[in-house]
This record gives structure tokens, C-alpha cells and sequence, in this order.
């Protein structure tokens, strides 16, 4: 077959695919961390502590865990179209209707839901992409749809500041944060309805491919998959997944670097108002510099991990970076210029490493086994959405610093980063 119709392919893929999958990822990621920026009016309002706001902000994960690999096992019998949009409708109107929070009780409960709600979205999209490229071509790929992860923090940090201080007068009978949460949740819902006629289930569903290319790409995976199965040690059933020691550890580092990850989501806003700047303006646009910057950083990590084809590296390198920077933020918290440096460190890091870290375990999980072991890793991982804000909000509450909670987390991401270069290069390098 031609590797000129199976480049044409791929491109074409990539252009119908990418673009509308970033733009949910982008609402997905926004809708989960959009209460740090209503922690800034929401905390006073209801008169919530902020231990409350860490264990609201981290049970949302509670509910995330549980529901991960059912969901996923859910998406992989009745396809990614049906169920993403089930998904998309789903935590959307429940993260609309997170205005209607007046106690800690009602806090958790619409935190845990949606977390219910979103479990499979992301586990789901890593599945879906290995059902149209192979791995040579994920890096690049994961980077870009998973780049959605900054540019939510870049759109979303000055258009949250800017909903807090439009609507601080209280129109409609509702405050700044409850209108936050109305206008960034409604959105999801139309994606969920616009990804049931958007989406392909797969290759074969693909009218805007040719024959020609179907047949390039469906015999590039079955390639990529004989070479996942010479070297693949997970088995090829989820029960086998169970009982694999390197899928655990694959969790572990997942959940060490989204311990990074999460304290920068949930408590950047926080971090920047305490150097001194009070306006909710001024505060969403300083958050989204570091989110720019690690923008930039993760689509050039992706496109080198797939040129060297190397792994590992461009894994814990990022996090080296990371925990770089969370250190250069808690020793220096008096100097603003320094602070914002090491947060951008830290953002670049930690997203960089986020979105590498899936060609880790897509590289060797057979097909039979992807669908379960994906979620399960990522399960895994998402506990750290749990445990950092909470961890964080506890500290700060007993320290009235978060320097504290940057060293512990520094050290998380330190033990990822050993972890990770375990791994023998063998079973993820392609």
C-alpha cells in the first residue's frame, strides 16, 4: 500500500478528528476545575472553609474511581459515539447545576456525580484513538488533544475571571460563581448532542475516507498491533490486566504525576491571589500564562517523542521539570516574578509528562485488554484528584501556606519520575 494515501489518510483523520474531540476535552476539563475560580467568591458566599473546599473539589474523583473501568467496559461494547454523548449531556447539566450549592452537602454530593458522570471520557478517548493510529503516531496525537488541558487554563482563567466580576452585581438573582458555573456547563451539553452525529465509531464507519485509505490504516494497526503482542506482558483479558504487576505501576506513576497536575488546577488561582493581586481579572489572566506556555511545551514534547521514538524520557524529564518548579514557587512564595517562573515550570512539566505518559501503556496492552486496563490506570491516577486538593487545602488550613504542600508534592512527582525509567525501553520505544 502507498505510504503516500496512508500519510493522506492519517492527515485527514487527524483534521476530522482532533479538532472536535480537543473542543470537548477543553469543556470536559473546564467544567471539572472551574470551581478553583468559583473558590475565589464561592468559599465566602457559603461561608466554607477551605479543608470543605478540598474535600468538595477531591470527591468529585471519589465518584471518578469507581465508575472509571465500568464506564469504559460500557463505551467498548456499544461504541464511542453512543456513550460519549450520554457522558457529555450527563456532566454537563450536573456541572450547571452546581449553582444550586448552598451547604457542604450538597457540595459533595454534585462533585461525586459528576465525577460518576465524566469517568470514561478521557480513558475513553485514549481507547478510541488506538482504533485509528498506531502507536508511532500517538505521541503527537495524545499531544494535541490533550492539550486541551492548558488551553482550558489559558481561555478558561480570563473568562472566569472576567464571569466573576461581569455578574459580581448579582443579575438574574444569582452571584458571579453560579452564573460560572450555568455558562461553562451548558456548552457541554450541545457538544454531548453534537458528538452523536459527528463522531465514527471507527475506521470502517468513516465515509469521508476513501477505500483506499480505510484499507492503509486498518492494515497499519493490525501491524501495530502484531508488534504490541510480540512484546506485550498485560495478557489479553482484563482479568489478566488484574494480575499484572506493570499495569500497577503504571498506576502508581499516573497517580504521582496528576498529583501535580490537580494542586496546580485547583489551587493556581488561589497561589497567584495570595502574591497580592485581589481583582478576579487580574488573577484569571496571570493563570493562564503558565497554561500558554505549557500549551507550547507539550505539542513540541509530543512531536519530539515521536520523531526519537523514545518514551520514557519524555516522561520523566517533564516531571523533573515539574517538581522544579513547585520547589521554585514554595522557596521563593515572597517574590511574585519568581513564583509565576516556577508555577510555569511546574504547568509545563507536569502537562507535558500527563500527556506522554499514554504511550506508556497504550504500547504494550493488547487490543483484547485496552479497553479495561486503559481505565484502570487512569483510575488509579485520578485518586491523586482526590487526595492533592484536599491535601492542599488541608495544609493550608493548618499553615496558612501552601509552600508545605509543594515540597510533598515535589517528592511525588520526584518518585514518578524513577518509576517511570524502571520501565525497560524494549516495551515502550516505537
Amino acid at each position: 500500500m502507498s505510504t503516500s494515501i496512508l500519510d493522506g489518510a492519517y492527515k485527514k483523520a487527524g483534521w476530522h478528528l482532533i479538532p472536535f474531540i480537543f473542543v470537548c476535552y477543553l469543556f470536559n476539563y473546564l467544567d471539572r476545575v472551574n470551581v478553583g475560580f468559583a473558590k475565589l467568591e464561592m468559599l465566602d458566599a457559603l461561608k466554607l472553609s477551605n479543608t470543605v473546599y478540598g474535600l468538595g473539589a477531591g470527591i468529585f474523583f471519589i465518584g471518578y474511581v469507581l465508575s472509571g473501568v465500568p464506564s469504559n467496559l460500557i463505551l467498548h461494547k456499544i461504541g464511542a459515539r453512543r456513550w460519549i454523548s450520554v457522558m457529555m449531556i450527563a456532566w454537563g447539566s450536573l456541572s450547571a447545576c452546581m449553582l444550586f450549592v448552598t451547604t457542604p452537602t450538597s457540595f459533595y454530593v454534585l462533585r461525586f456525580f459528576t465525577g460518576v458522570a465524566e469517568a470514561g471520557f478521557f480513558p475513553g478517548m485514549v481507547l478510541y484513538f488506538t482504533h485509528w493510529f498506531p502507536t508511532r503516531k500517538r505521541g503527537q496525537v495524545m499531544a494535541l488533544f490533550m492539550s486541551a488541558i492548558p488551553i482550558s487554563g489559558l481561555i478558561g482563567g480570563p473568562l472566569s475571571g472576567w464571569m466573576l466580576s461581569h455578574f459580581s452585581a448579582g443579575q438574574g438573582g444569582m452571584a458571579g460563581w453560579q452564573w460560572l458555573f450555568l455558562l461553562q456547563g451548558l456548552p457541554t451539553v450541545l457538544l454531548g448532542v453534537g458528538v452523536y452525529f459527528y463522531l465514527n465509531d471507527g475506521i470502517t464507519q468513516a465515509r469521508w475516507l476513501s477505500d483506499d485509505e480505510k484499507s492503509a490504516m486498518r492494515a497499519a494497526l493490525i501491524d501495530d498491533e502484531r508488534q504490541r503482542a510480540a512484546t506485550s506482558t498485560a495478557g489479553d483479558s482484563f482479568g489478566a490486566v488484574l494480575r499484572n504487576g506493570s499495569v500497577w505501576i503504571l498506576g502508581v506513576i499516573y497517580f504521582c504525576i496528576q498529583m501535580g497536575v490537580y494542586a496546580i488546577n485547583f489551587w493556581l488561582p488561589s497561589i497567584i491571589k495570595s502574591l497580592g493581586f485581589e481583582s478576579a481579572v487580574t488573577v484569571g489572566w496571570l493563570s493562564a500564562v503558565p497554561y500558554l506556555m505549557a500549551a507550547v511545551f507539550m505539542v513540541w514534547a509530543g512531536r519530539s517523542a515521536d520523531k526519537h521514538r523514545e518514551r520514557r524520557f519524555h516522561v520523566s524529564l517533564p516531571m523533573v521539570m515539574g517538581l522544579a518548579g513547585l520547589l521554585m514557587a514554595a522557596n521563593f512564595s515572597s517574590n511574585a516574578v519568581i513564583v509565576m517562573v516556577g508555577l510555569s515550570m511546574a504547568t509545563m512539566g507536569a502537562l507535558a509528562a500527563l500527556a506522554q505518559f499514554w504511550s506508556l501503556p497504550a504500547a504494550f496492552l493488547g487490543s483484547a485488554a485496552a479497553a479495561g486496563g486503559l481505565a484502570l490506570i487512569n483510575s488509579l491516577g485520578q485518586i491523586a484528584g482526590f487526595v492533592s486538593p484536599f491535601l492542599v487545602g488541608w495544609i493550608k488550613d493548618a499553615t496558612q501556606s501552601t509552600d508545605m504542600a509543594l515540597y510533598i508534592l515535589s517528592s511525588v512527582l520526584l518518585l514518578g519520575a524513577i518509576l517511570v525509567l524502571r520501565i525497560p525501553a524494549k516495551l515502550v520505544n516505537r
